[in-house]
């Protein structure tokens, strides 16, 4: 299992694609517990990502993350751009001088990216975001023993996505909703999930 450095910009092109193929999808279930705004400004951002990869010559993963990093905080509105714009950009500290990024560079970039993620939203596990996705998906990739499967990883964030139904919100502005928000799943554990699907379709793609 290694990363190129073409292999993290498909990645990014494959988050894309996820994201305008479901932004009126995200868009209503951030009606429900949300500003309605989540579906538009993922797709705004990450198309903004794609834009600002495409075409560049990397010479590195870190590179590739740190560029898109930027792009998503600078690009997306509302608190979705800091947060997933934070993630990768301490996924690109984490992985720098590691070419190809492999499993021990992977599993470690994503937990820094998680860290980011739970310091700058002030948030942990089981409050109905984001983290919720994030840490599952850290957690199978740590008791792995140097590989996994593609499959597994992107069934671990489906699962993780699903369950936040049945969570109450305690942050940002789902918390406002209180006991009416248990039921609907978290816009944002979804965009999550889009991005590890997206990363177990390019790793096998790359297997094959």
């Amino acid at each position: 299992m290694k990363i190129q450095t073409e292999q993290s910009v498909q990645w990014f092109e494959k988050i894309n694609e996820k994201i305008q193929a479901n932004k009126e999808y995200l868009t209503e279930l951030d009606q429900a517990i949300g500003d309605s705004d989540h579906g538009i400004n993922m797709a705004r951002g990450f198309q903004e990502t794609v834009n600002k990869l495409t075409g560049q010559d990397y010479e590195t993963v870190s590179d590739v993350m740190k560029d898109a990093a930027m792009t998503l905080i600078s690009k997306v509105g509302g608190a979705s751009g800091p947060l997933f714009g934070t993630a990768f950009l301490k996924f690109s500290m984490a992985v720098k001088g590691k070419e190809p990024v492999d499993y021990d560079a992977l599993t470690n970039g994503l937990e820094e990216g998680l860290q980011g993620v739970m310091g700058r939203g002030k948030a942990t596990t089981g409050e109905k975001t984001m983290v919720d996705v994030w840490s599952s998906v850290v957690a199978y990739l740590k008791q792995g023993e140097g590989s996994f499967e593609t499959d597994r990883l992107s069934e671990t964030a489906k699962k993780a996505m699903e369950q936040t139904k049945g969570m109450m919100a305690t942050k940002g502005r789902a918390a406002y909703f209180k006991e009416k928000s248990i039921g609907h799943i978290d816009p944002g554990s979804v965009s999550s999930f889009y991005v590890f699907d997206a990363l177990a379709e390019v790793l096998k793609e790359a297997e094959q």
